[in-house]
């Protein structure tokens, strides 16, 4: 099976370095404020939730932000892997282009939509970003260009459960922008190279991850830093005689 396939950074536009790095400092600035309090992202979502479930959601019913018609939950059920849980985002009815018709799924003012999971480690930090089958989430599935639009439109701007945390997930997708566009379409090239139709694929138990991708902060945002900087050389110019 194919594997997910980022742009290069040379392929992004700069407006797009220049966004994902200041993600990338968001991100940052979130982890010094709960470091200092001794506290990390997962322990915020869990505290005061009582014992930790496998697939119960946390906090009990879920993070929305009404004004965006965003969503997240955090939750654990993949066995064999190194993650202590992950994090689930989408974004709502609200957000969503009115003729955006689902394949499948919710329709009408019921439609949800699956941007990415974010899978974490014991310590509260980032593994990796994954994407999964439509079934997994029950969401309004969409065309993955169609998703990555509702991308910019993920925003957690309030305070409940934890203001560096709602800060921090929103922060993810615009650092991490390029590896959730290049999720998405691989998650369809995925689903689309499965026999049989598509509204067949989408439920197939047997297809739940399509794709994953190692995540670590400092070297991505190191990689950020040289490309902008190798942006803002001057051109050289050749004299001739």
């Amino acid at each position: 099976m194919f594997e997910p396939e980022m742009n290069s950074l040379q392929a992004l536009s700069l407006e797009t370095v220049r966004d994902c790095l200041a993600g990338a400092e968001e991100i940052q600035e979130c982890y010094r404020v709960l470091k200092k309090g001794g506290l990390n992202v997962v322990g915020e979502v869990l505290k005061g939730q009582g014992d930790f479930y496998e697939m119960d959601h946390y906090p009990k019913d879920d993070v929305f932000d009404r004004e965006f018609h965003a969503q997240y939950y955090y939750h654990a059920h993949r066995e064999g892997h190194d993650e202590h849980g992950h994090f689930h985002l989408f974004v709502r009815d609200g957000a969503i282009e009115a003729d955006w018709v689902p394949v499948l799924g919710p329709t009408g003012k019921d439609r949800v939509v699956h941007l990415v999971a974010i899978a974490m480690d014991a310590w509260g930090y980032p593994l990796e970003l994954f994407a999964v089958n439509r079934w997994v989430t029950d969401e309004s599935w969409l065309p993955a260009d169609q998703v990555i639009a509702l991308l910019d439109r993920f925003t957690i701007d309030h305070a409940n459960p934890s203001w560096p945390v709602n800060r921090w997930i929103s922060a993810m997708v615009r650092c991490y922008r390029p590896q959730i566009e290049a999720l998405l379409r691989h998650r369809d090239r995925v689903l689309l190279a499965q026999p049989g139709c598509l509204p067949a694929v989408l439920e197939d138990r047997e297809l739940e991850v399509t794709g994953a991708l190692p995540i670590d902060l400092e070297f991505w945002r190191g990689m950020l830093l040289e490309e902008l900087a190798a942006r803002s050389q001057p051109t050289a110019t050749l004299v001739g005689t």
